[in-house]
């Protein structure tokens, strides 16, 4: 009612932007017309034009009316596609940095175009982030005679790419590729040992495609690049058996919705009993093995094989639980996959250590300009403004929706709903009306199967399969007859064309003839032209059945997952229907659901096979789907309020690495650290208010910088006295500085002092995650002694960075005055004495690098063998790939 009126007052935001973009949209219409009458040539110089006149302070606003234009010309060329003018104000909500909800079938990927050429004209690059790899491919390929004609570049990033590639697809005017694939290169990036090897530009423009996917659902997890840890992987077998003599009640409870479980006393003491070892939960030495038993707990009682994981080729991979594809390279985090493998008997891994890790928020949140488009974000506003500053639009569709969605049906068993499902399918069939069937589970989608085989129906199955598969399958999901089984919103970014889609045919036939590469010749366009008939007269069948039914059989915790299979039918006005169907044991009902739809369904005394259906049941239905959304959207707010604090360190350290890559002049950096690390040493033993330890200071300076310093501090014993003395030491390793880089040579001095540094805040970093991780686990039981454990972690996590980075200097000092330059005669013979005197320390510096330098003493270090690396293990580099498709390639 409140929005009717808001309408009516004009007090509407999203109308008083839409009737904005009306108006633009009007003189954008305008200059059709010219824009129609130019030859080829003239649009292309058109773009020089454009460039120039942004050179010469113009903005993109000012030119937004006549580069839509000039884009929608040229798309009618090239593609055959005129945008709509609903295309046209969904391109402008982009440029201006919001999202737009398009229903599906709409066209965004070509609404996209708009926003992506006006933006690549300043030549800082536009990024376009799609779910999949094989979307990114099609969409760079698609809309690529757009670019080109314009005479602007297109990459696409993808994984296992050879590194000159990715970075020539970077430096493309237009970059398509997954959110992950961005991510893991910004973290590789920062993680580079030479300027050679960075790949990315500054975050100037992004484009976000089935944004409520990537920067809600995936928010959820961060981005970690990791390495093993030296970790003892025995430990979880034990966990694994005692959690298997361990029962539910009486040893642990547990808590589905927040995928948690407690150990009850009596269950302390039988664990404590079984391994022989009192004070397993409270002394600190037996914590390792305490926190894994209650991993085990969880992995047995909250975790589903065909659910939320699968056995493939002897390892467990990760079931996505929004789009029901296999997450191929992904590991439950603090030891939880360690604990799944132990409970399916296959080789347990070795538990990982973070290297560098980042949120997909505050990714994201570094592009100077953000936008994002998919058919359902308006459920998700509030965090699309809290979390990014989005604005959400709400485009109208092209032609009006007369899909009909039909009240949910509900059954007071799971067995009596699929059932109810399978025979609606049945009598559906022979109507020769398609049929999409959402499920929630790979476990779900082969239930129906089994009951529609039995009902001898074909059908399609679709679940955690390749991407280019699926995409094939799915736009065959509107022939007549088609019955497709999908779980979740599988094959988004593929319309489902009622008759079929004549391309997909045509290449599909080409592919079965072994004859893939045959497009553009005169038989695939004579294949093409066959199956556009079939599909004509097939499209005239499906529209007299009523178009496309979409049945449901579980609702979903976000009512957004429920809405992207809806949206699947009544494309472009298309007919369509959809219903849900459900029981009292789906997930949601049993645990989110109110009492009083389960008050209701007693009261009615309902028989076994029989249903309810109701508007309010439906809103009872909504109202729990409400509750669990904004449980996640708190979990999403609290993992990023956490990795807030970790952001501002995160960026101090990569910005370091990056000065330190690009700057020409690392000798001189170097030099500011040795003198900043001076002058912290004699801060600390000569305060302000307290007792001078010069004795203290000159030992500690000879630990970093050698003997000889002491005398400077001999008769200094306060701080009145200190500055003349910090000059001279000052001045004294100067000068031992500078001979060291003359003894070194200029070229071999730089490229070594950059490794130094570079090294040491790798490593430190590295061990500060681990740190922060450690802290992280424990900080919740702040909350016992009634503190806010948030302030608690900012505090903490500054005290530690702030040891990290004093540690980071010194080290950095110390070791620059360790280089010594040697012989290859020596390097074969080294001096016994000076070995035994020289302190053991080696860094891994690649000889070939820095030819006749060395770090710390002269003798050869042993190559350590771990232990052999098999072809599926993860690679020991930490890039997240199996060993065979990455180090182990050529091996």
């Amino acid at each position: 009612m409140f929005n009717g009126l808001k309408r009516v007052l004009g007090l509407d935001p999203n109308e008083r932007a839409l009737k904005r973009y009306r108006q633009i949209v009007d003189d954008i219409n305008e200059l059709e017309a010219e824009m129609t009458a130019r030859s080829d040539d003239e649009l292309r110089s058109l773009v020089t034009d454009y460039k120039e006149r942004l050179n010469n302070g113009e903005s993109p606003d000012d030119l937004l009316k006549e580069v839509f234009a000039l884009v929608r010309e040229v798309s009618r060329r090239t593609l055959g596609l005129r945008h709509f003018d609903v295309q046209l104000m969904g391109g402008i909500a982009l440029h201006e940095g919001k999202i737009t909800e398009m229903k599906t079938g709409e066209g965004k990927t070509l609404v996209a175009t708009l926003a992506v050429v006006l933006n690549a004209l300043s030549g800082q690059g536009v990024h376009v982030i799609t779910v999949n790899d094989y979307l990114a491919r099609r969409d760079a390929e698609w809309m690529g005679p757009i670019y080109h004609f314009l005479g602007l570049s297109v990459g696409v990033i993808y994984a296992y790419m050879d590194q000159e590639e990715r970075k020539k697809a970077y430096l493309s005017d237009v970059t398509y590729g997954t959110n992950s694939e961005f991510g893991f290169d910004y973290l590789r990036d920062n993680m580079a040992v030479s300027q050679e090897q960075l790949v990315q530009r500054p975050h100037h423009f992004c484009i976000v495609d089935e944004v409520d996917s990537i920067l809600i659902d995936e928010a959820r997890t961060p981005l970690i690049i990791s390495g093993p840890s030296e970790d003892n992987v025995e430990m979880y077998n034990t966990a694994d058996q005692i959690a298997r003599q361990l029962k539910e009640g009486p040893d642990f409870e547990k808590d589905e919705k927040e995928r948690n479980v407690s150990i009850t006393e009596e269950g302390i003491a039988k664990c404590e009993k079984l391994l022989k070892m009192p004070g397993l939960f409270s002394d600190a030495a037996h914590s390792d093995l305490a926190h894994r038993i209650v991993q085990a707990i969880k992995a047995h009682v909250l975790f589903q094989k065909d659910v939320h994981y699968v056995i493939k080729d002897g390892e467990i991979v990760i079931v996505d639980e929004f789009t029901g594809r296999l997450m191929f390279g992904r590991r439950y985090s603090d030891g939880l996959h360690q604990a799944i493998e132990a409970k399916e008997k296959v080789k347990v891994g070795r538990e990982s250590q973070t290297l560098a890790t980042i949120t997909l928020q505050n990714y994201f949140r570094m592009y100077q300009k953000l936008a994002g488009m998919t058919g359902t974000a308006i459920t998700e506003a509030e965090e699309f403004k809290e979390i990014y500053g989005l604005e959400v639009i709400l485009v109208p569709t092209n032609k009006p929706m007369v899909r009909k969605d039909l009240p949910d049906v509900i059954y007071r068993t799971s067995l009596e709903k699929f059932h109810a499902v399978a025979e609606e399918v049945a009598e559906t069939y022979e109507q020769k009306q398609p049929v999409l069937v959402g499920t929630t589970s790979i476990e779900n989608s082969e239930h129906i199967s089994k009951l529609l085989k039995a009902r001898k129906i074909p059908h399609q199955v679709l679940n955690a399969k390749y991407h280019e598969r699926e995409a094939q399958i799915v736009a065959q999901a509107g022939r007549a007859g088609a019955i497709t089984v999908a779980t979740n919103m599988a094959g988004r970014g593929t319309d489902i064309v009622l008759g079929g889609n004549p391309e997909f045919l045509a290449k599909e036939t080409l592919r079965k003839e072994g004859d893939e590469n045959a497009q553009n010749t005169k038989h695939y366009e004579e294949l093409l032209e066959e199956y556009r008939n079939i599909c004509a007269e097939e499209r005239d069948q499906v529209l007299k059945s009523g178009g496309l039914k979409i049945i449901g059989t579980e609702r979903h915790e976000s009512r957004r997952i429920d809405n992207q299979l809806r949206g699947r039918a009544g494309r472009q006005g298309d007919p369509g229907s959809s219903r849900f169907y459900l029981s009292l044991e789906d997930d949601l009902l049993r645990l989110f659901g109110s009492d009083r739809i389960h008050g209701l369904m007693e009261k009615l005394g309902m028989e076994e096979g029989e249903a309810i259906e109701h508007n309010l049941l439906t809103k009872a239905i909504e109202s729990a789907q409400k509750k669990v959304e904004q449980m996640h959207f708190d979990i999403r707010r609290q993992l990023l309020a956490y990795d807030n604090v970790m952001n501002q360190q995160r960026e101090a350290v990569y910005g370091e690495r990056r000065q330190i890559l690009t700057d020409k002049d690392i000798i001189e950096h170097t030099w500011e650290v040795i003198q900043g690390v001076i002058g912290d040493v004699l801060d600390h033993y000569f305060p302000e208010d307290g007792e001078a330890e010069s004795e203290r200071a000159a030992s500690k300076l000879k630990s970093i910088f050698g003997p000889g310093l002491d005398s400077f501090l001999k008769d200094v014993d306060s701080r009145r006295l200190l500055p003349e003395a910090s000059e001279q030491i000052k001045q004294e390793v100067e000068n031992r500085f500078r001979i060291k880089i003359k003894n070194l040579g200029s070229a071999i001095s730089d490229e070594l002092m950059r490794f130094i540094v570079l090294h040491t805040l790798d490593s430190s970093w590295k061990d500060h995650l681990l740190a922060m991780d450690e802290l992280r686990r424990g900080i919740g039981l702040r909350a016992i002694g009634q503190k806010d454990p948030l302030l608690e972690y900012q505090f903490e996590s500054y005290n530690l960075f702030q040891a990290m980075m004093e540690r980071v200097r010194e080290s950095i000092a110390e070791l620059a005055f360790r280089v010594t330059v040697v012989s290859e005669e020596t390097r074969r013979t080294p001096d016994r004495r000076n070995l035994r005197e020289s302190r053991d320390f080696t860094l891994p510096f690649p000889s070939e690098e820095v030819p006749g330098a060395q770090v710390g003493a002269e003798k050869p270090q042993p190559i350590r063998k771990g232990p052999k690396v098999g072809r599926n293990d993860p690679c020991p580099c930490g890039s997240g790939k199996k060993y065979k498709h990455c180090c182990g390639k050529n091996a």
